[in-house]
C-alpha cells in the first residue's frame, strides 16, 4: 500500500478547521512548505469604518499558514505568530500565499502574503510552529481531528486548550493568540 500523499493529509486534516469555514476561507493549493488560500470579503469581514477587520485577514493568513506547516505529515502546532497591516481591503477576494522559509525536525518557519484582486499587499505575517512527533494520519486514523465533542483540543477548567494544531486559533500553553 503506498504511502499517503503529505499534502493531501494536511488538506483533509484542515477540513475540520470550523473558524476558517465560517470565514469562508478555502484552501486553493497545498504542497510541501507551501499553501495558498483564498477568501472572498463580505460585508461581515468589514469593521466600524468600513474596512477589512483585522481578524478576519488573520484568519486567512493562519489558514494557509497551518496549510504550509502541516504539509510533511507530522502535526505542527503554532508556537508564534505576528501580522503586519499594511493596505486596507473593502471587497473582493483576498490570497493568502505562504511559504515554509526554515525547516528542521521540530521547528517550520512560514512567511505568508496575503494579496488583494490587484495583487497588492494587504498584509505580511510570519509564523514559527512546533512539529510534533505525531503523524497527521494516526490523528486521522484515530478521529481527533476538529469534530464536535472529539478532537485532540481539551479543553481544562480554567478554559485552556492544549494540542491544537497551527493556526486553529490558540496556542497550546496560553489558550489564546
Amino acid at each position: 500500500m503506498p504511502a499517503p500523499d503529505p499534502a493531501a493529509l494536511a488538506r483533509r486534516l484542515l477540513r475540520g478547521d470550523r473558524w476558517a469555514a465560517v470565514a469562508g476561507a478555502s484552501l486553493v493549493e497545498v504542497r510541501a512548505g507551501y499553501a495558498r488560500a483564498r477568501m472572498r470579503l463580505r460585508p461581515d469581514h468589514l469593521n466600524g469604518v468600513a474596512v477589512a477587520q483585522g481578524g478576519a485577514v488573520f484568519t486567512l493568513a493562519d489558514f494557509a499558514f497551518a496549510a504550509a506547516s502541516n504539509s510533511h505529515g507530522t502535526v505542527a502546532v503554532a508556537l508564534d505568530t505576528s501580522i503586519t497591516f499594511a493596505r486596507a481591503a473593502t471587497r473582493g477576494v483576498l490570497t493568502a500565499e505562504a511559504r515554509e522559509e526554515c525547516l528542521s525536525r521540530r521547528v517550520s518557519v512560514c512567511n505568508v502574503r496575503v494579496t488583494d484582486g490587484r495583487g497588492e499587499i494587504v498584509a505580511l505575517f510570519r509564523g514559527t510552529a512546533f512539529r510534533k512527533e505525531e503523524s497527521i494520519a494516526a490523528l486521522l486514523a484515530a478521529g481527533k481531528r476538529g469534530r464536535p465533542g472529539q478532537g485532540s483540543r481539551r479543553i481544562d477548567r480554567r478554559g485552556l486548550s492544549a494540542g491544537t494544531p497551527a493556526g486553529s486559533g490558540t496556542t497550546a500553553r496560553t489558550g489564546r493568540r
